[in-house]
Parts: structure tokens; C-alpha cells; sequence
């Protein structure tokens, strides 16, 4: 008999894609998709299984104790897989109050339940497993050398990135309090299918086909380490299946690139494309973004050495598969960028373009 997945934020980016890929590498495997549906979660990102028997969604708050108290009750979930987040820095910016309520009073709801539902006495059920996938952000930032470890202290910036580390730190607890079987993981910058078009690379592909101009922050010198979103879902499964209980594992992709290579290399191809009038002239510097972290870089060492993780998307193919997905979806792209989408694009960068 298969395992049930309780996957929370599951019809976001990252999670909609690890809905999909534990579903297509685990034909036994049934998943409890719990998602708000906030601006950024998409049905549609999961029409393949909207119909699957063995994918079950439920539209709902991880702060509603209530409705995950019944969750637990009626499907038993082996694992839950926490996505569910507010994950962009601007929004903590305009808005901390959000994130604090979902990213950390939202994590300790999860895992009072888990916990009720899973202990027993100073025990714990067999097979039963808590993940929450954190971000790369919450160590701060880093200078011209080095990379992010385990070991890093924590030193968020943002809001988004503070409230990320606190809900580490409430997961790091109740393993260290009361045994919980828990793991983290913490990535580097996801890009590809699904990705909501207020972060870097889906903002600048819709851009440039609307022949918008193309806002950088800053100089665009800001460097980050950008993972294929399906070789991070390939590392939460092995974290699930085989991480030490208590363990923080990084997940990173070796690949370093500043944010104006990031917007370059999406002209250079879309401009191979036959998209003849998009140019590096509509790229328009705005001003940086507050507290906006300068460099991050990501060593995966500890799951390669532990687990047998590896990236397999180099930037050099994973951009192209990520811009000739979104030309393929232009309707989802439209869909999504409609509506509130468009007030906060206006607010964000000036309503230029």
C-alpha cells in the first residue's frame, strides 16, 4: 500500500510541481493537496491530475486548525510537505503582517497537529515525517566568496526571508523538544513551469513578449544561485524518504548568475526565436529594492555526500526548457497577469511600460 502525502501550498510553483513529479514517480502514492488559493496558487497548474483518484484537493488555510485536525483524522498522512508560504520579498515589504500569519503561525499549526496526531506518549507512529521547505534566504548574504552551508548562522534581511527562519526555527524545536521526526530544506532561487510572473525570470519573459520594458533592480549585479524546479523536487523526495530525522539539507544548483545575465540571456534567446524587436534596449534600471541581499550561493555538498543528490539542469538548458514552456503556455501566462496581478505590477514598478 502507498503512503499519503499531505502537501501543503501544492497548487503554487514548487509545490504543483512536486505534486506532479511524486505523483509520476510513485504510481501508489496518494497526495492531500491543501492550498488557499491565494493570487499565486493555479488550479490550473494541476489539470494532469485535477481528475486522479490518488490527488485530493482541498481548498483551506494551514492556520484553520479545524479543517487540518479533520485532514489528519480522515486521511492519515504519512508525510506532510510543507510549501504553503507568502515567498516574495516585495510583498513582506509593503505587507510583514501576512507573512508572519501564514509562514509562521501557519507552520506552527501544522505541526500541533502532526504532533497530536503522531505522538504517542514519548513516541512516535512509524514512517511519519514532517518537511518544511525554506529557502536560502534565511541565511542572509554572502560577500564575494564562499557558499551557504548547514551550519550558516541564520541572518535573514526581509521580512519574508525573517519569517521564513522563524518557522525553521519552530521546526528545529519541536525535534529538539519533543523528538518530532522533521526536516528542512533550504534552496536556492527555483525557476521553471508554473512559476508566478512577479519573480525574476517569468516577469521578464512576459515582458519582453508584450514588448514591456524590462525593470532590474538596482545594477543588476545581485548574484544568485538558480535551481531547476524539478531537480529540487527530486531532493525533497530523497530527503523524505532516506534524510536523518533533525537535519537541515541544502539544495542548490550550481549556478551562479547575477540578475542582468539573467535578463540578457532571456532577450539572446527569445531574439533566436524570431522575436526580432525585443532588445537589451528596454531594460530599465529601478531603484534597488530595500534591504535587497547582494550575493547568495548555495553548497549542496551534505545531500550529494548523504543522499545522492545531484542537479541535473545546468542553467545553459534549463532557461531555454523554462522560455519555450512559457511561449507553449501563453493562456495560462494571460490568465494569470490578469486582474490583481496588474495593480501590483502598477505599485511595484511605477506602471511604466
Amino acid at each position: 500500500m502507498g503512503r499519503t502525502y499531505l502537501v501543503t501550498g501544492g497548487a503554487g510553483f514548487i509545490g504543483s510541481n512536486f505534486v506532479l513529479t511524486l505523483l509520476s514517480q510513485r504510481p501508489d502514492a496518494k497526495v492531500i493537496n491543501l492550498d488557499k488559493l491565494t493570487y499565486a496558487g493555479n488550479l490550473r497548474n494541476l489539470e494532469r491530475v485535477m481528475e486522479d483518484p490518488r490527488h485530493v484537493f482541498i481548498k483551506g488555510d494551514i492556520c484553520d486548525r479545524e479543517l487540518l485536525d479533520g485532514i489528519f483524522r480522515d486521511h492519515d498522512p504519512d508525510f506532510v510537505v510543507n510549501f504553503a508560504a507568502e515567498s516574495h520579498v516585495d510583498r513582506s515589504i509593503s505587507d510583514p503582517s501576512v507573512f508572519v500569519r501564514t509562514n509562521v503561525l501557519g507552520t506552527g499549526c501544522l505541526l500541533d497537529t502532526s504532533k497530536a496526531a503522531w505522538q504517542q506518549g514519548d513516541s512516535w507512529r512509524e514512517g511519519k515525517k514532517y518537511l518544511q521547505v525554506s529557502t536560502d534566504e534565511v541565511y542572509g548574504s554572502l560577500g564575494a566568496e564562499g557558499f551557504f552551508t548547514e551550519e550558516t548562522p541564520l541572518d535573514p534581511h526581509s521580512p519574508y526571508s525573517a519569517s521564513k527562519a522563524a518557522a525553521d526555527l519552530l521546526v528545529k524545536a519541536y525535534h529538539d523538544t519533543y523528538g518530532m521526526p522533521v526536516n528542512i530544506t533550504r534552496c536556492s532561487n527555483n525557476y521553471g513551469p508554473y512559476q508566478f510572473p512577479e519573480k525574476l525570470i517569468p516577469l521578464i519573459i512576459n515582458n519582453c513578449r508584450n514588448l514591456r520594458e524590462l525593470p532590474v533592480y538596482g545594477d543588476g549585479m545581485q548574484i544568485r544561485d538558480w535551481l531547476y524546479v524539478e531537480d529540487h523536487c527530486r531532493a525533497i523526495l530523497m530527503v523524505l524518504d532516506r534524510g536523518v530525522p533533525g537535519q537541515v539539507y541544502n539544495i542548490g544548483g550550481h549556478n551562479e548568475r547575477t540578475n542582468i545575465f539573467i535578463v540578457k540571456a532571456i532577450i539572446s534567446h527569445l531574439r533566436e526565436l524570431g522575436f526580432e524587436e525585443v532588445s537589451e534596449g528596454l531594460i530599465r534600471h529601478v531603484a534597488d529594492r530595500k534591504g535587497h541581499d547582494r550575493r547568495y550561493g548555495i553548497d549542496p555538498a551534505k545531500i550529494g555526500r548523504e543522499l545522492g543528490w545531484q542537479p541535473e539542469t545546468m542553467f545553459e538548458q534549463g532557461i531555454i526548457k523554462t522560455i519555450d514552456w512559457y511561449l507553449s503556455n501563453d493562456a495560462w501566462l494571460d490568465e494569470v497577469v490578469s486582474g490583481d496581478y496588474q495593480s501590483y505590477y502598477q505599485r511595484q514598478y511605477g506602471g511604466r511600460g
